[in-house]
């Protein structure tokens, strides 16, 4: 499969959904409206709305169905970068090669342009969406990724995690993966369900395909742990059970994900060869 091609004609669908969603920058408030642009534009892979596009393509619709689901999950990652990078969580003063808002912006407008993304994700999604009823199934499952119980918590359980003396290897890598579970693989695992929802797929197909998101949304991290082996990151799985360790589970991880799509058949390789790269990806 082609997938660099794939992703080009795919991703300018989401970036004229996400430019058509966002305030201009001469519109006031100005600073506002230019934070809430700065990590969009230009944007990183894109992961989570090719993801979207191909799972809905999977289920046999075409991708512009899973539209909704793909800008607002953007939005909801795009804000949460905004708001890691703060001098009070990872204090990162870039980001994709570039100023991070809170220094390009000041750390008062990041805090309310992440905000204001994550309110405008939510009235994309309810919005655009075909149906009354897909449209609360989403809403619903994008609010629980995004929240306490997904990626505010695993936020939180982040910042906390240190390495007690004599802490078992297990014990550390569990508490890890927890964090990456909620951190990273619920936005994933959401956005392949909402667009399994939109597509109009049934409730088993659905709980199949976030499953299949939330092993890959671990195993997404677990990659990165790998890739930034050299730093000393303190929530990484490399830090727990090794390089050699990290990388055969979330090659275990890939292998159960891609064994839940099994029934899909042909109409799913966009969507197995997205899952490969997000794990085996070099960068």
């Amino acid at each position: 499969m082609d997938l660099p091609g794939y992703l080009a004609e795919r991703v300018p669908l989401v970036d004229a959904a996400l430019e058509s969603l966002l305030p201009p920058v001469d519109r006031p408030p100005r600073a506002l409206h230019a934070a809430m642009r700065h990590l969009i534009f230009p944007g990183g892979k894109r992961l989570r709305p090719a993801l979207c596009f191909a799972t809905a393509e999977a289920l046999g619709r075409r991708p512009e169905v899973a539209l909704p689901a793909a800008a607002a999950v953007e939005l909801i990652h795009s804000y949460s970068l905004i708001h890691d990078d703060l001098p009070c969580m990872d204090d990162d003063a870039l980001r994709r090669g570039r100023p991070s808002v809170h220094v390009a912006f000041g750390e008062s407008t990041a805090v309310l342009a992440g905000d204001a993304l994550q309110a405008l994700a939510f009235e994309a999604l309810g919005d655009r969406a075909a149906d009354a009823a897909s449209a609360v199934g989403c809403l619903r499952e994008l609010a629980g990724a995004a929240g306490a119980s997904g990626l505010v918590g695993g936020q939180v359980d982040d910042l906390a995690v240190e390495r007690g003396d004599g802490e078992p290897a297990t014990q550390l890598a569990g508490r890890i993966e927890s964090v990456h579970q909620r951190k990273s693989a619920r936005l994933i695992a959401a956005a392949m369900a909402c667009s399994a929802r939109l597509a109009g797929a049934d409730e088993p197909a659905i709980d199949r395909l976030r499953a299949a998101g939330g092993e890959l949304g671990v195993a997404f991290q677990i990659a990165d742990d790998w890739l930034d082996r050299e730093r000393d990151e303190t929530c990484s799985l490399v830090r727990a059970v090794g390089a050699d360790g990290s990388r055969e589970r979330a090659e275990g991880l890939l292998a159960s994900a891609l064994g839940r799509l099994e029934a899909l058949g042909d109409a799913a390789e966009p969507l197995r060869e997205l899952m490969r790269f997000a794990v085996r990806r070099s960068s």
